[in-house]
């Protein structure tokens, strides 16, 4: 009896929720298809092939490592994002142009730190125009002073940019603050394009390659720059946990991002909260900023507005205003944007991602996360 009762719930569930059958029949045919792909063979129907290819469990592997590696970073920018959204209530369409300024800050002082014995001129390290390559072990002290200016040049780029542009407005509406923060990041894009110029600077390589697994057909390696990302990340998301679970901040946090009013009549500090959300956001955007360049090994005025829309997704995918939903989503967008290259070309990988959004829109519009907001 039960069991009909199941049954005849998910038939109703199907009839009110038909995309759900759909999504699940295209997850079906995709699983099915990559299982296909790693034993080597092709299925066909009247000539045309169906499903099938061939893909090494190495490949696999590593796509799904560079997947992780590239979610986390998109995840812990997307803590800023999310944290802005929870305690200031609106999109801050500047926070990708925040990501790039936190990168440069850090990779300008780690290059000419660097380069300082190489005989390069000022200006040609200023600019990364030397042709040195940075990586976390050859050059690990300028690496980790790089990281550190990081997040500190980009705090302090937030505390200024909120003290000059948005606290003056908090009182005007969201709208307004989101229009803001679209004005905010022009300035800063074409303010970094105007100083360093539009080309592409490579900037880091890796210096030592760690195998992890060993098989017959490859193997899957991590480099000492991914390693660093990982390693990084993971910390400053356990950080961000025990700062919101453990810490008198974090309770406030939480407290403000519920309800603003009632915070502020039991006596919380509303100003120093937002001051230091704008401070561990702005932190943590630096930071990511500068371990994708580590990672990727190359930095451009742009690469920030272009992660934009990927932290949004994660942001969204996870739950709007919830921080761990933030972590997990952009995993989650990771994961999508590096396996879609299985089945799409390079350059549609980002609609892969995009098409995951908007799945879980249809099936979980208040996102994985739905209804947490900080914690």
């Amino acid at each position: 009896m039960a069991i009909a009762e199941s049954v005849r719930d998910r038939g109703r569930l199907f009839v009110e929720r038909p995309g759900g059958l759909v999504v699940a029949a295209v997850a079906g045919y995709l699983l099915l298809d990559l299982l296909v792909k790693l034993s080597g063979t092709n299925l066909y129907f009247g000539g045309i092939k169906l499903i099938g290819g061939s893909l090494t469990p190495s490949s696999l592997g590593t796509m799904v490592l560079d997947g992780i590696l590239v979610g986390l970073a998109v995840g812990l920018a997307g803590i800023g994002l999310s944290m802005t959204y929870s305690i200031l209530d609106f999109a801050n369409f500047a926070h990708g142009d925040t990501v790039t300024a936190g990168a440069f800050f850090g990779w300008v002082v780690a290059y000419v730190l660097a380069g300082a014995g190489t005989g390069a001129s000022l200006d040609q390290l200023f600019l990364f125009d030397s042709g040195v390559q940075l990586s976390a072990v050859s050059t690990f002290v300028p690496v980790l002073v790089g990281l550190v200016v990081a997040a500190v040049g980009t705090v302090a780029l937030v505390l200024l940019l909120d003290r000059l542009t948005y606290q003056p407005m908090r009182d005007s509406g969201n709208i307004s603050l989101l229009i803001a923060s679209i004005g905010v990041a022009l300035a800063l894009r074409y303010g970094i394009a105007f100083v360093f110029g539009t080309q592409t600077s490579g900037v880091a390589t890796s210096g030592l390659q760690i195998t992890l697994l060993a098989l017959p057909s490859g193997t899957i390696t991590i480099t000492d720059n991914e390693l660093t990302l990982l390693v990084v990340s993971l910390v400053a998301m356990l950080g961000v946990h025990v700062l919101l679970q453990r810490t008198t901040l974090g309770k406030a946090m939480r407290a403000m991002a519920d309800n603003e009013d009632l915070a502020r009549v039991t006596g919380i500090p509303t100003e120093r909260v937002v001051r230091l959300t704008w401070i561990l956001g702005g932190g943590l955007a630096g930071i990511s900023g500068y371990l994708l360049v580590l990672e990727s090994g190359t930095i451009s005025f742009n690469f920030g507005w272009i992660l934009l829309l990927l932290i949004f997704s994660a942001v969204i995918v996870g739950g709007i205003g919830s921080i761990y939903g933030a972590m997990a989503g952009g995993v989650l967008i990771g994961l999508v944007d590096s396996m879609a290259l299985i089945w799409l070309p390079s350059g549609l990988t980002k609609a892969a991602a995009f098409f995951v959004l908007i799945v879980v829109l249809l099936l979980r519009p208040s996102g994985i996360f739905s209804g947490v907001t900080t914690a």
